[in-house]
């Protein structure tokens, strides 16, 4: 435990797309029973520990995700907290993207008709922003790539930066401060 504020984000537990790989951005699909149990075993893994804020994507994976795990009644639903908007690559796996655009990478190329890097970026800077005004512990539900965003704006890094980072689903992740509030770090990654 941290004298500074930690924030800790969850990614929401698993569901049929993120199993096959496909890109879930806005298409809000249920959590499949396998990813609710895992969602239900973050209440544990979170134990003894308290909150100033919960918040979460409006994703019914990432709510959901917040309920089972214990955190309903207190989360806020918070738009900029969404997925990426994969645009005409919704629904789709890397492999299919690859093959119609060789060479393609997300956090380099962004989506046609979606979002770019910084325009994620952009989201999660006003997320960081907020989550410096609270100055307490926060709990975040959301997706893979929009928290893989947030923790690289939260350490100051370009949102494409976010491709270093690797998030399984139902991982916890800890962001924090080293010795003050200008250190900003990432305290833990990916804990399963």
């Amino acid at each position: 435990m941290s004298a500074f504020p930690e924030i800790y984000l969850v990614r929401h537990g698993e569901t049929e797309w993120s199993a096959s790989g496909k890109h879930t951005g806005r298409t809000d699909i249920p959590l499949m029973p396998v990813g609710e149990e895992a969602a239900r075993g973050v209440t544990e893994r979170l134990q003894g520990l308290s909150f100033q804020a919960v918040w979460s994507s409006p994703s019914q994976r990432a709510f959901k995700s917040c309920v089972l795990a214990g955190f309903g009644s207190a989360g806020l639903k918070t738009s900029d907290l969404a997925e990426w908007d994969y645009g005409a690559y919704e629904g789709l796996t890397t492999k299919q993207i690859l093959a119609e655009r060789p060479g393609w990478r997300l956090f380099r190329d962004g989506c046609p008709g979606g979002e770019m890097a910084q325009d994620v970026g952009a989201r999660a800077d006003r997320i960081v922003s907020q989550l410096r005004a609270v100055n307490a512990n926060v709990l975040v539900f959301s997706s893979a790539h929009f928290l893989r965003v947030l923790a690289a704006r939260w350490l100051g890094l370009p949102p494409h930066d976010g491709a270093l980072f690797a998030l399984d689903t139902a991982s916890i992740s800890v962001l924090g401060y080293e010795h003050d509030l200008g250190e900003p770090i990432v305290r833990r990654w990916n804990q399963r």
